[in-house]
């Protein structure tokens, strides 16, 4: 594909001799997983998948599904495991609500926090890490884990921070993706966990200035645990799916879902926020 600037715009022309692609990179992340209930735990973050040279036939429509995030919580329920995104054959897995007693956070792409007597749930080979134990003397909730670590253990200082995300670069530019949601605490001076990549931070039980908070949009990040009240947790963040491969092959035939399109490095890149098809 040649690129002339045309007017101020940026003109593409495809090469008709490429013909279309006959592999592609992707990163395909699920939704996050929601903080848990009073005192609970960070969401755990979506399943990431990445990978290059994957194989893609002609004339099929290809299923693209966006995972939303789990919806946060009131009072003593666990938080809300996220929904998987697929590409084509690959499925990330949804990120593992946050824990409340009596149930410990839950498994996931990446495990959510523990509540603060509850271990962390277990994160998926290959997608995710486990999220962090609550700490039972102070009462203060795990962080649920990301797709670069596992979720920090609650303490007896403050609540456990978000899972470490991972870095991308698929679109040209650098994106963090999947961290973990911080987990809730019982009061001051004892500090809420963190969020990461986007992911929720963890709220305080005994202030009403001080809630959880949701995961950004597109991130698969997990949500922020409870403190508790009438507070409720953080949602975890919806998921994506990024296609990418060479500018000089041919354009998809056609897409459904409204895909972002952009050229950089030499790539031509499909960003779907919303499910979708793609064909080639």
């Amino acid at each position: 594909m040649s690129q002339t600037l045309l007017g101020g715009f940026l003109s593409a022309t495809f090469n008709p001799l490429a013909g279309a692609p006959t592999t592609v990179e992707y990163l395909v992340v699920a939704g996050g997983g929601s903080g848990g209930g009073t005192l609970g735990g960070g969401g755990g973050a979506g399943g990431l998948l990445t990978a290059t040279g994957f194989t893609v036939a002609t004339g099929s429509a290809l299923t693209v599904t966006v995972g939303a995030g789990g919806a946060g919580v009131t009072s003593t329920s666990s938080g809300n495991n996220g929904s998987n995104s697929v590409f084509s054959s690959i499925t990330s897995t949804g990120g593992g609500g946050g824990g409340r007693n009596p149930v410990a956070g839950y498994a996931g792409g990446s495990g959510g926090g523990g509540y603060y007597n509850g271990a962390g749930g277990a994160g998926t080979s290959g997608q995710g890490n486990a999220g962090g134990a609550g700490d039972p003397p102070s009462e203060n909730g795990g962080g649920g884990g990301g797709a670069g670590g596992s979720g920090g253990g609650g303490t007896g200082t403050r609540g456990g921070n978000g899972g470490a995300g991972l870095c991308s670069t698929i679109t040209g530019q650098r994106v963090f993706y999947a961290g973990g949601g911080g987990g809730g605490v019982l009061t001051g001076p004892y500090i809420p966990g963190l969020g990461v990549a986007g992911g929720g931070n963890g709220g305080i039980y005994t202030s009403t200035t001080t809630p959880a908070t949701s995961a950004q949009a597109n991130t698969g990040s997990g949500g922020g645990g409870s403190g508790g009240g009438s507070n409720a947790s953080g949602n975890g963040g919806s998921g994506i799916v990024i296609i990418r491969y060479p500018s000089s092959l041919l354009p998809p035939t056609s897409t459904t879902g409204s895909p972002q399109i952009n050229y950089s490095d030499g790539y031509q890149i499909y960003t779907f926020t919303s499910s979708g098809t793609i064909t080639f």
